[in-house]
This record gives structure tokens, C-alpha cells and sequence, in this order.
């Protein structure tokens, strides 16, 4: 059964029934890209999505303050449940550990999917080229479309079901509302910007870090210094998973999730 919540700000929906999960969706996407990843979860939890701000559902809702990590996190904090698990991928991991840091009472364990503190390189720091964000940033000005299908590209790039992952991930994004292009511009600028490195060593609730090891915007050769940074992290490393490995890999992935929550509960 599917529940959707309306109020005035922001959309979320959810299934299932068990321990609260929060799924957060990564840039120029929506929560659809959970849709078959969901019916692996929801026997045993509680399964809400939540469009961000700008994005899906929610497009046409957007912060009130500049959009950052922060705000965005703030605006979603209403509709957490309360003692909920929650999980981002990409970019809704940087979202996910800002509500783990904000929320230490409300947020009982963190999940993050191919996800990192920082995602732009930097000294001593892998990640992804500061050269190719701009060239995104670029490009999201001419067209939306073609921007979208290089980054759908590289997050399968990699993965031997790439073709397949690009392609269900495609049909589930584009069967809900398209993005604003405020969102779109503002959540790619955080890709450069948002650094939560020296914040992460505050995360006191359980937290599981999902990699793909074929990922070329999370790579694996990072994992070390995230692991210094938040010793109390546990960590999984898909080895024959790219960006999405909850797309390429699902049952693996829920299988994952299912015993650290079980593990911690």
C-alpha cells in the first residue's frame, strides 16, 4: 500500500511496514529510482522517500536560504519518523550525514550508498574533477538532457549491467516531474562545494558506508581517509559494483542493509 503525505512544503511517501528507512535520492534525480529497489526493503521496513527540494515531487518547492546541504537537510527534518534509519545515495548521502550530524536524538543510524564528505578532489583527497563539474555546470545551461545522460554515463561507467543500469534508472527518473533548473544548478555547485570532513568524526550513531569499487565518482582509493575520518563507520565495498550498486546489485544491497539495521536493533 502506498501513502502519500501532501502538506504545503514537501511530498513523501511511504510503504511498508517495520523500522523506519528513509531513502534520499543524488543529483538530477528523484525518489523513482528507487522504485524496484523499494519491494526488497519494505517486507521487513518502513520504507519513506522523500523528493529533494527542487526535485520531483517537490520541484517547486526550494529553500528559502541559500540552497546548501544545510538547508536542504532542515527543510526535510519535519518529515523524518521519528527514530528513523536513513539512507542516501550520492548526493543524498552528503544530505543524510548532515541529519545525522543535526539530529543525533531523531536519527538512530546512518546509511550512506556511494557516497563520501566531499565529493570534488583535492590534495590528498580522490574524487571527482573539479575540471568536470564545471564542464557540467556548463553544459546544464544548454541542455538538461544531454547533461543528464553523460552523468547517468559515468555513475554506470564500469559496471558489467551499464547499459541495463542506465537504462532503468532512466525510466524511473523520467516517469516523475522533471526538475527545477534552480535545484539543478544549485545541487550540482554542491558536488564542488559541501565539505563535511572535519564534521564526520561527530557521527555517533551507527553508520554503514556502501561502495561500489568500480565507482569513478566515489573511488574506492578514498574509502581509507573516510574510514580516518569516522573510525566508527563500518564499511562495504561491492566489488563488482559501480555508482548505483543498489541498481546494478539490488538484493546484495538490501541483503546488506538488512543485517547492519538487524545487527544494530
Amino acid at each position: 500500500m502506498l501513502n502519500a503525505n501532501v502538506s504545503e512544503n514537501l511530498v513523501s511517501r511511504t510503504r511498508g511496514t517495520g523500522k523506519d528507512l528513509v531513502l534520499l535520492h543524488g543529483w538530477g534525480m528523484n525518489s523513482g529510482v528507487f522504485e524496484h529497489f523499494i519491494p526488497l526493503l519494505e517486507s521487513e521496513f518502513k520504507v519513506t522517500t522523500i523528493d529533494l527540494p527542487g526535485f520531483g515531487e517537490n520541484n517547486g518547492v526550494l529553500p528559502e536560504e541559500p540552497y546548501t546541504v544545510a538547508s536542504v537537510a532542515k527543510m526535510i527534518t519535519p518529515y523524518l519518523p521519528e527514530n528513523c534509519v536513513v539512507a542516501g545515495w550520492s548526493l543524498g548521502g552528503l544530505v543524510a550525514q548532515q541529519l545525522a550530524l543535526d539530529l543525533p536524538e531523531h536519527v538512530s543510524a546512518l546509511i550512506t550508498i556511494a557516497s563520501t564528505p566531499r565529493f570534488v578532489n583535492g590534495p590528498c583527497w580522490p574524487g571527482i574533477d573539479a575540471e568536470l563539474l564545471a564542464q557540467f555546470e556548463t553544459q546544464l545551461a544548454k541542455d538538461y538532457g544531454k547533461t543528464l545522460e553523460r552523468f547517468l554515463a559515468i555513475q554506470a561507467m564500469g559496471s558489467d549491467t551499464a547499459r541495463q543500469d542506465m537504462k532503468a534508472i532512466r525510466q524511473s527518473i523520467t516517469a516523475w516531474p522533471s526538475p527545477a533548473e534552480e535545484a539543478l544548478k544549485a545541487s550540482l555547485a554542491l558536488l564542488s562545494s559541501e565539505d563535511l570532513r572535519e564534521h564526520i568524526g561527530r557521527i555517533r550513531q551507527p553508520t554503514l558506508r556502501i561502495y561500489g569499487r568500480l565507482d569513478s565518482l566515489v573511488p574506492t582509493s578514498g574509502i581509507d581517509r573516510i574510514c580516518e575520518l569516522h573510525p566508527q563507520s563500518d564499511t562495504v565495498v561491492l566489488p563488482h559494483a559501480s555508482h548505483a550498486p543498489f541498481i546494478s546489485h539490488p538484493q546484495q544491497s538490501a541483503d546488506i542493509i538488512r543485517q547492519f539495521i538487524g545487527a544494530t536493533f
